[in-house]
């Protein structure tokens, strides 16, 4: 089988770029899920309830969100990579303690996480601009759903 049998209406320049950015947002919100998935598991404390379904939101955000990545890399003829050794190696996410976490823990846990992510993803639009303003596109858009995440997660912890 052909290493690349997806052609792209990129150059190979822009596509390795824009790849590179689809990739690294794989691998960024195949982290945030799993994360977000291990908080909702071991949360504990009062607003127990909320906090978990609130985690289950963000799981689902982050689940989508890569789906969205993973194919558009798919479509320029990348092939997107969210094996649990990739993710381990390439994310920039913080990483979370094992067992259980208070609901306040976990709420200023998220917030750092959204933040960082935030930043990450800003760079990756600014990286969008001139290559591919289609995939700027998505990426704007993810970002601005994470930013409102983000206020929410916020206002929980004020």
């Amino acid at each position: 089988m052909a290493t690349t049998p997806i052609t792209g209406p990129l150059s190979d320049e822009a596509q390795q770029s824009v790849g590179a950015v689809l990739q690294d947002s794989v691998v960024d919100f195949v982290d945030l899920s799993l994360t977000a998935k291990q908080w909702h598991w071991n949360v504990l404390g009062s607003n127990f309830r909320e906090a978990h379904l609130h985690l289950d939101e963000l799981v689902d955000l982050a689940r989508t969100f890569t789906d969205q990545v993973a194919e558009r890399a798919a479509t320029l003829g990348v092939s997107p990579d969210g094996r649990a050794e990739t993710v381990a190696k390439d994310s920039g996410l913080p990483t979370t303690e094992e067992g259980w976490r208070k609901v306040e823990d976990v709420n200023h846990a998220v917030v750092e996480t959204l933040a960082r992510l935030i930043g990450r993803m800003r760079e990756r639009i600014a990286a969008t601009e001139v290559p591919d303003p289609v995939t700027q596109d998505l990426l704007i858009a993810q970002t601005a759903k994470l930013e409102e995440a983000h206020w929410m997660w916020q206002a929980k912890t004020a």
